[in-house]
């Protein structure tokens, strides 16, 4: 057993966490898989399932009594279906460092597959509903590529394929998506090489192949972004899996130009700059290239997939001044990142600026801050703030609960995205039970982008026929539309409360288990990528 998964809990009432969470009903007392509830036939389709990993859900309607009823019959019909609410719910998963996952290099296959399944096991107890993974730490790769180098956070040696060969890219979009939550996938554009690194650089890793540029700087490696040959190859490793990944949103974070030394020393682009022919500042030089950097990217993932959102977790303080109180880092001056232009501009789908300060000291307060981002965005964008819950112990949980009803009260931000996920499935101080407990009680759908596609899907068709003889109510479902359906909201009323899931565009059934009370209402609303929700498809129990 991999070291982190001994011990890590899952925030759920069995404090344990398990990779199929919606085989509830075949489990005994124990939390294990009981045959004896099930005819041998029966027994062999759910482990066949179960082994194949298809996520056909079998929910519950009522106790455990079984019913026997000779006939059930549904008809379309109208009646209200409650919404969900929307709000962003997101964590981040680290690879560098084996921050979050996985434990630790060079693990066997299995246990690395199976710590990524239950981290996302533990992200839907939670209610999340998008998780950002990273999947380029330092031009190397969380998944198979011919751009870069295989990961040494995944096998220990940089270059080193897993053996045997598995896409953990494709894997945790595959398992996410199962599980009804989002997948963006994370890239560190300009790190090359981190400042703990231990083992040697793959023959294949860019400071071999394209030294020239690779600039050395406090014990790290980075491609120099005045380099277009160094922003050409970042940008086609992106749109690579843009192209190549069924994924959500791409992402990258507060990492442009390094942060600065502790000895203050500058970065060493002295030969970018001497072929450069201009009469620019050279602070403003250096923000020009990071500047297109990330409009040519926005452009271009849009480019090949319409519908992929593009997001910035830029540091949280663009200057120091910018509102009066703030004092701290001056992203704008030593990391080039002009993250306010960005906004204005809409060159992003979303800004999540790292606001990993407290609420109440001036200097970097949460609120205020979060203000000043509010309005630098004409064009509304999403503006879902990140909070530093890995700083829970010595903060009491209750900082990170309040922060969230703060972004909730304010308008224009949607949601908050957590660092890190750990934080949550480890339930440092309790923030994960409680965020269940008080905060993410039920689900709730991603908010629409509706810059990404205005129209609204048609109502789906829908059809349900009872089996009898296995006591199951089976439900279907097919899009009208030309355009395709990203997600299934699957929504039912049973014992006069309603029960949502959110599925997967490829699916298009579920299996009702019913026991004492059969569903009055079965509803299916289609949802397209932009996040845009079709009228619910209702059926009525005669």
């Amino acid at each position: 057993m991999s070291p982190r998964s001994k011990n890590r809990f899952c925030p759920s009432s069995s404090m344990e966490r398990r990779p199929y969470p919606y085989f509830g009903f075949f489990r005994n007392s124990n939390g294990n898989l009981d045959k004896s509830r099930l005819s041998p036939r029966r027994w062999g389709r759910l482990t066949h399932l179960m082994r194949r990993r298809w996520f056909t859900y079998l929910l519950l309607v009522g106790s455990t009594l079984l019913l026997t009823a000779a006939d059930v019959a549904y008809r379309p019909g109208q009646t209200a279906v409650p919404a969900l609410s929307r709000e962003f719910r997101g964590a981040w998963i680290a690879t560098v460092n084996n921050i979050d996952w996985p434990s630790k290099p060079g693990l066997p296959v299995a246990e690395q597959q199976k710590e990524l399944a239950d981290l996302i096991d533990s992200a839907a107890q939670l209610k999340l509903n998008c998780l950002i993974f990273q999947v380029r730490p330092a031009c190397d790769a969380l998944y198979p590529s011919t751009l870069e180098p295989w990961s040494e956070y995944l096998t220990g040696k940089m270059g080193q394929a897993p053996q045997p060969l598995w896409d953990p890219l494709a894997y945790a979009i595959r398992e996410a998506h199962r599980r009804g939550m989002e997948l963006h996938a994370w890239f560190n554009p300009y790190r090359a090489r981190y400042k703990s690194a231990k083992g040697p650089a793959a023959n294949g890793h860019i400071s071999r192949t394209h030294p020239q540029l690779v600039r050395s700087y406090d014990g790290y490696q980075w491609l120099d972004p005045a380099e277009p040959a160094a922003a050409a190859h970042s940008l086609k490793v992106i749109l690579d899996v843009t192209r190549r990944y069924d994924v959500d949103g791409i992402h990258i974070d507060d990492y442009f130009y390094p942060y600065p030394a502790a000895n203050r020393a500058p970065f060493p682009d002295e030969a970018s700059w001497k072929t450069f022919q201009g009469d620019m500042d050279r602070k403003e030089w250096r923000r020009m290239h990071i500047n297109n950097f990330i409009k040519r990217l926005h452009t271009e993932i849009h480019k090949i997939k319409p519908h992929v959102k593009f997001g910035i977790s830029p540091f949280g303080i663009w200057r120091p001044g910018y509102p009066k109180q703030i004092k701290g880092l001056d992203a704008y001056g030593t990391l080039y990142a002009d993250a306010r232009l960005w906004l204005r501009e809409g060159w992003l789908d979303y800004c999540a600026p790292q606001l990993y300060w407290r609420i109440d000291p001036p200097a970097q307060s949460y609120p205020v801050l979060l203000q000043w981002w509010h309005e630098q965005n004409p064009k509304r964008r999403h503006l879902w703030p990140g909070n530093n819950s890995a700083k829970v112990e010595p903060w009491p949980a209750t900082e990170i609960l309040n922060q969230i009803d703060l972004t909730r009260k304010h308008p224009g931000t949607t949601g908050n995205i957590h660092w890190n996920l750990s934080a949550l499935v480890d339930n440092r101080g309790k923030l994960g039970t409680q965020l269940m407990a008080q905060k993410y009680q039920h689900p709730a759908l991603l908010p629409a982008s509706p810059w990404l596609g205005r129209i609204a899907p048609k109502t789906p068709a829908i059809n349900a026929s009872w089996d009898n003889q296995k006591k199951m109510i089976h439900t279907t479902w097919r899009s009208v539309n030309r355009e395709g359906v990203r997600w299934w909201l699957f929504q039912i009323k049973a014992n006069g409360r309603w029960i949502s899931k959110l599925m997967p565009g490829a699916q298009k059934m579920a299996l009702l288990r019913v026991t004492d009370q059969f569903p009055g209402t079965i509803a299916v609303t289609a949802i397209n990528a932009a996040g845009i929700a079709s009228a619910p498809a209702t059926l009525l129990k005669r």
